[in-house]
């Protein structure tokens, strides 16, 4: 859409059409700040394994951090949507016993995603909490 918003905004000025024709500019910038601010988004989801749990961080202006022990966990799943597998992406979905505590990883590679589900499906097992 942005060279059709483009020309649309470039070609009535280089005619010699009125100045509110630049009003067209409007959707191509409103299309770039869109995407900055979609990449920021998800440029914010960060994890870390530790030896005891797993840190999963998110939020640009309220960061919000979910702490997993895995011991706690009782199922690790990987989706991929038709949008994520589009752009060869994968989630990764954590359940716990507390819904409270239940976590998601969105927009990993898709083999970073299972390496990650066989990690901690192999601590959760190593540490199970004896639910």
């Amino acid at each position: 859409m942005a060279p059709f918003v483009l020309l649309a905004a470039v070609l009535p000025a280089a005619l010699g059409a009125p100045v509110w024709s630049t009003f067209a500019l409007a959707p191509l910038a409103l299309t770039g700040w869109l995407w900055w601010v979609l990449g920021r988004h998800f440029r914010s989801w960060r994890y870390r394994e530790r030896q005891d749990d797993l840190l999963i961080g998110r939020g640009v202006l309220w960061r919000r951090l979910t702490v997993v022990p895995y011991g706690r966990m009782q199922l690790v799943e990987v989706t991929s949507g038709p949008l994520d597998r589009k752009f060869g992406l994968a989630r990764l979905q954590l359940h716990t016993a507390a819904a409270a505590t239940d976590a998601t990883i969105p927009g990993l590679d898709p083999a970073e995603a299972e390496r990650l589900r066989d990690r901690l499906t192999e601590l959760g097992e190593a540490r199970s909490a004896g639910l």
